[in-house]
This record gives C-alpha cells, structure tokens and sequence, in this order.
C-alpha cells in the first residue's frame, strides 16, 4: 500500500510575489510557487527543456515562460503550451493552512 506524501510548509501566503513567481527550497528541490487569479500553483523550478529557471521567466495569468528558449506552460497541470517545451512540467499540488502555503512534495 502506497503511502500518501506529506503536507510541507514552505512560506507564509504574505510573502508569496503577488500575482508573480515565488522562489522555494524544499530540501534539495527549487520549487516555483505561481500565485495566480485562481490560487497557488507549484512546480519544480527548472524547465524541463532548457534547465533554466521559471522564477526568472516571464508569468501572466496561469503561464509561465522559460526565460532561455521561450517555451511555455500551464502552471494549473503543467502542460505545455508553446514549443520548444512538448514535455509536461513536474507541478505538485498545494494549499494554505494556517497562514502557511503548503506543498506536497
């Protein structure tokens, strides 16, 4: 029986960049936290195509563009949504509890 991962605090919701990409460490992991019109998303903070950062690409709504080739994603699944990026992005889901956004990682 598998077991179900656990609920980690990372940041209080104050401090997310509202309506812009927040910068996370959850132990070796980047993670990028996307506070959005319709909540907060998170995905690993590397773009699968280029390795380069998400935090410091270009966010509208609920996409995120890769600031080295221009590849975008939906942040909500992941999926991508202008090439070069064709594979889905590793999102995790998220919550807030008690002030804190949480990710399940």
């Amino acid at each position: 029986m598998a077991t179900e991962k656990p609920w980690r605090d990372v940041i209080k919701a104050t401090r997310l960049e509202k309506n812009w990409v927040t910068r996370v460490e959850i132990g070796p992991r980047l993670i990028a936290l996307y506070d959005t019109p319709s909540g907060i998303y998170a995905s690993l903070a590397l773009c699968n195509h280029g390795g380069a950062d998400l935090c410091d690409g270009y966010f509208d709504g609920h996409v995120i563009e890769c600031p080295l080739h221009q590849g975008a994603f939906d942040v909500r699944d992941g999926t991508p949504v202008s090439a070069p990026a064709t594979r889905v992005m590793r999102v995790f889901e998220t919550r807030v509890e008690n002030g804190m956004v949480q990710v399940r990682i």
